[in-house]
């Protein structure tokens, strides 16, 4: 059977219709955290065999070192997603927690702490020093600095960096509830929603002057958005609630709708500011006597 097809602004479509779905996984990169930070947690687990062959000088030293190099693997993968955050952003703040440096530290006193269950000074030392170079080189060091739109101020920089860090946050509490549901549907529409959200955010970065007319958006309506899938999940983990589970998705279509409409301003609005510094510069131009070829003169 033939069937029509049409987007939005399609002949005969309902203009107020919601916008066509777009993939949860648009403008997502392949992941560094993977295989190799996977292995650092199986790595120093023959320590926990050792350390129950010797004394107990030597079972306390196994075990601290255990535990630091288990705690290097984990500050190691936190440290890769910030790692990943910071650098899929044009603005950002550098990490609070320098997590890999943290992690290249702890390894290397925790090799030592392993080299010194043997006995001898030397040793432990070597083992410390190079296991804090080598995971150093591996991983590398966290950001140490800021990043910044070049074109502007460290003022408006850090309004918008800090803006966007709280909106993340919102998104994250909206995921962290939305799993405790453990709805797989619901929790691809919340995914289509925050590709939505995301495109604000970096349309906001793109262009600071954008945050005053979005503030309101990435702040209120976000934390609203928030305090809803918190609530929501709330009740349907008490019980199935079908009724607040269309309530939930109602509302994330309209603020879909609501993101997407504002965002499409805010970008026609920067084409507007684009267009007027060409034409400025045109003239400029031409009061210089360099006269310049439209495409319909050409």
């Amino acid at each position: 059977m033939a069937r029509r097809f049409g987007g939005q602004y399609s002949p005969g479509q309902d203009q107020g219709a919601s916008p066509p779905a777009k993939g949860g996984f648009r403008g997502a990169r392949r992941t560094r955290v993977g295989g190799r930070v996977n292995l650092l947690f199986f790595a120093p687990l023959p320590l926990a065999l050792r350390a129950f062959g010797s004394g107990p000088v030597d079972l306390a030293a196994n075990l601290s070192a255990l535990g630091l190099l288990l705690l290097a693997a984990w500050l190691t993968r936190e440290g890769l997603r910030a790692e990943e955050a910071y650098d899929a952003r044009r603005i950002a703040r550098r990490p609070a927690i320098p997590r890999k440096i943290l992690a290249a530290l702890c390894t290397g006193v925790g090799l030592g702490l392993a080299g010194a269950a043997g006995g001898g000074v030397l040793a432990p030392l070597v083992y410390g020093v190079a296991g804090t170079a080598l995971h150093a080189l591996a991983f590398g060091l966290d950001p140490l600095r800021d990043k910044h739109a070049g074109d502007i101020d460290s003022f408006q920089n850090t309004r918008v960096a800090r803006v966007v860090d709280q909106a993340e946050e919102y998104l994250a509490a909206m995921s962290t509830a939305v799993r405790r549901v453990g709805d797989r549907a619901l929790e691809a529409r919340l995914e289509q929603f925050q590709t939505t959200v995301r495109d604000m955010l970096r349309t906001v970065e793109d262009d600071p002057r954008d945050l005053t007319a979005a503030r309101k958006y990435l702040g209120v309506y976000l934390m609203g958005a928030r305090d809803a899938a918190v609530k929501y999940a709330d009740l349907a983990t008490r019980a199935p609630n079908p009724e607040a589970r269309e309530n939930f998705l109602a509302l994330l279509a309209d603020l879909e709708r609501n993101f997407t409409a504002k965002t499409r301003a805010l970008m026609a609005d920067s084409s507007a500011d684009l267009d007027i510094e060409i034409e400025v510069l045109r003239e400029r131009l031409e009061r210089e006597g360099v006269h310049l070829e439209t495409p319909d003169n050409a």
